[in-house]
């Protein structure tokens, strides 16, 4: 199961966190993982300030962590929200199987 878990400071986000696979084709052939993957590599290099305000883990085994270090311009969250928004419609597919899970927690 792919997990992202969403977590806001106050009205802004403060992390994102995608780990796990779907399970849904073989491993290297898995279209809901290509789509999660697609969309959070896209979403983060469409950051403005990416590297100046954001640390960013990613792993070989396809786990990605973002973290904010400050205060985010509107449209770095705009660009996270969209991404939470594809997300969200991925799991709601019902092509997908239950396959993601998305905690936000304020």
């Amino acid at each position: 199961m792919v997990k992202v878990n969403v977590v806001y400071k106050g009205k802004g986000l403060e992390s994102i966190d995608i780990k796990g696979h779907a399970e849904s084709g073989p491993y290297g052939k898995d279209l809901v993982c290509a789509a999660v993957s697609a969309i959070a590599i896209g979403s983060l290099n469409a950051l403005d300030d990416g590297a100046e305000n954001f640390e960013v883990d990613m792993s070989e085994e396809g786990h990605i962590h973002l973290e904010a270090k400050g205060p985010i311009s509107e449209h770095d969250q705009t660009v996270l929200e969209t991404m939470i928004i594809q997300l969200k419609t991925i799991e709601q597919s019902p092509k997908t199987r239950g396959t993601i899970e998305i905690k936000e927690r304020n």
